[in-house]
């Protein structure tokens, strides 16, 4: 089983990364074998009852390891949440929901970036340039956020979002499967059989975290509203009303005005170079780790810019290999994405298998006169993809079932979120950020600026997330659902983020994480929440400090998702947190001058 999952991945990475697409469609077709195959033996009985009868020996049962326990009681959840208890037509009936899922969410998924058309005398004439089209069709392919015309952002929040039937049939479907399998094999919803594992184990408990999250938002959501409405009247006297296509751009406006954060004069900074360097640096700091670039073998690499890094440890020396895949391809998938190709285990000849991940990003080529240089937010992504690899390198799991990464997903997120509170912090930036060109260091009041930057509208920005999590647990909470989609889309907008719902359109048919996070959307807000945890209790005093980052190893990195996620928080924090605990570290993230405060107090 564990082998499958390693193999499932693999196949994964070759359907996105491959250059021949012959060997991505066979890539796709071996995803969909191997979850078949899966699923298969998750309802084989004979396996099961082997497990179950380890299990119920106690003489056997003691003399486990606590991993081995962990990984046994996963299997045992697995076998479970796929019905081996069913009879056979019904486990058969549950092994092809499984498929017919799998299959409706790679359908959504699919859907859910496809332009729509609309006839090109629709769109007033002054701003038809904004769009693509052919002479007789528009294309509208995104929502336009950042277009500094209101009309451009409306007509494109209309257009893009105008409902497809076929793709409404698809949610549908795939909703009322997932429901049904949940229901087969013996759980009120399917919320309830996905959040088995995670750390908010039902979704009570969610809906309780994101409840007390908006209620703590509300006032200060309503102030950005608010904030940005006195923007929108400004500039714009003729149109005073705040709608949903208007936050993303006058969001930025407000930053803009506030603080010059303007990514050019940030970029000369921040070199793909003097980024890896302080990298390199803070993890030599912080957990004794270098990072040494290898020559690839022929052949070993698929596109000639994907750089090899040896991950090497002071004292116990290589612990495995990440392979940079950083530059903008015309074939790449636009989202930056962390594989692992390799999960780390522990071998029968007592040896550790070295794990082996690549890291995807799209930043753009260097040229004759400059190196690649990163904005402030492709600085930060490459923090935060790194805090991923860096899961994948240190855990040090006897399974890779469990390895790095492959933990409950509303904890996967949190070593990728704590490396953005190092990359926001001056004392690890002064460290690396240097212009290119003059060697001279980025100002504190720059970094001051920028951190303050991302605080202005954040409460709205993290409500908005509120809002799609909560969507998320009601399209997998109860069925049948109270009216179609679209209507429950319109009464959460309205309860959960407080801008009026748009007629004629649905949002959700593009809300992509429906397919991969179903009922665990949640998770973003919930890493967040413990990364900020421990961001604050142990690194805010000194980012370098090297007692916490062998803490954070020990405790964190090192289990995946062999030790329950709680469990692990608790070693970190040394206290079990409370959901009024998550909630106030996200809110308390939003306070301006938390950075500064800290800086300046030094």
């Amino acid at each position: 089983m564990p082998e499958q999952y390693s193999l499932g991945t693999q196949a994964d990475f070759v359907k996105v990364a491959h250059p021949d697409p012959s060997f991505r469609d066979a890539a796709e077709e071996a995803c969909r074998n191997i979850g078949t195959m899966v699923e298969k033996l998750n309802t084989n009985v004979e396996l099961c009852e082997s497990l179950r009868k380890l299990l119920d020996n106690k003489s056997v049962l003691d003399s486990l390891d606590p991993e081995t326990r962990r990984v046994a009681e996963l299997f045992l959840i697995d076998f479970e949440i796929s019905g081996i208890h069913l009879n056979e037509e019904k486990r058969k009936k549950a092994v092809n929901l499984n498929v017919a899922i799998s299959d409706l969410s790679s359908d959504f998924l699919m859907g859910s970036s496809l332009p729509n058309r609309i006839d090109v005398s629709v769109i007033p004439e002054h701003i038809r340039s904004y769009f693509s089209w052919d002479g007789k069709y528009i294309q509208i392919n995104g929502l336009h956020a950042d277009c500094p015309d209101d009309l451009v952002r409306e007509a494109a929040y209309k257009i893009f979002l105008y409902p497809n039937d076929s793709q409404m049939r698809c949610l549908d479907e795939l909703l009322s499967s997932r429901n049904a399998l949940a229901q087969l094999v013996g759980y009120p919803t399917f919320a309830h059989r996905a959040l088995l594992g995670t750390m908010m184990k039902t979704p009570e408990n969610v809906m309780a975290f994101l409840e007390k999250l908006s209620n703590k938002l509300r006032e200060r959501t309503m102030k950005d509203f608010e904030m940005m409405l006195g923007m929108k009247t400004k500039l714009n006297p003729m149109n005073p009303e705040l709608l949903p296509w208007d936050p993303p751009y006058y969001a930025g406006v407000l930053r803009a005005e506030k603080y010059n954060i303007e990514p050019s004069l940030y970029s000369p900074f921040f070199s793909l170079g003097a980024c890896m360097e302080g990298l390199n640096s803070l993890f030599n700091q912080l957990l004794g780790i270098s990072l040494y670039s290898e020559q690839p073998e022929k052949g070993e690499v698929w596109s000639e810019d994907v750089r090899k890094l040896a991950v090497v440890h002071e004292s116990e020396g290589l612990l495995g290999y990440i392979y940079c895949d950083f530059f903008h391809r015309g074939e790449k998938p636009p989202q930056d994405c962390h594989f692992t190709i390799r999960g780390g285990r522990l071998k029968e000849d007592g040896e550790y298998q070295m794990p082996v991940v690549v890291l995807m990003l799209n930043f753009p080529q260097s040229t004759k006169s400059s190196p690649t240089l990163l904005t402030p937010g492709m600085m930060e992504n490459l923090f935060h993809e790194m805090g991923h690899a860096m899961h994948s390198m240190l855990g040090r799991t006897r399974y890779q079932h469990v390895t790095g990464t492959r933990c409950a997903t509303d904890f996967a997120e949190v070593p990728s979120i704590l490396m953005e509170y190092f990359a926001s912090d001056y004392r690890v930036v002064n460290q690396f950020a240097r212009h290119y060109q003059t060697g001279q260091a980025l100002s504190k009041p720059m970094v001051s600026r920028l951190c303050e930057s991302k605080k202005v509208c954040a409460a709205s920005d993290m409500q908005l997330q509120v809002f799609y999590s909560m969507l998320d647990q009601i399209y997998h909470g109860k069925h049948p659902l109270k009216g179609s989609t679209t209507d429950i889309l319109r009464e959460t907008q309205e309860s959960f983020y407080g801008l009026p719902y748009i007629p004629h359109t649905a949002w959700q048919l593009r809300f992509s994480h429906l397919a991969g996070y179903g009922a665990k959307y949640y998770s973003y807000l919930m890493s967040r929440a413990v990364a900020s945890m421990v961001w604050k209790q142990c690194f805010v005093k000194n980012p370098f400090d090297r007692e916490m980052g062998e803490r954070y190893r020990k405790e964190m990195l090192a289990h995946g998702g062999g030790k329950e996620p709680t469990l692990m928080v608790e070693g970190m924090l040394q206290k079990c947190p409370s959901v009024d605990d998550f909630v106030d570290a996200l809110v308390s993230d939003l306070d301006p001058d938390f950075e500064t405060f800290i800086m300046d107090s030094e």
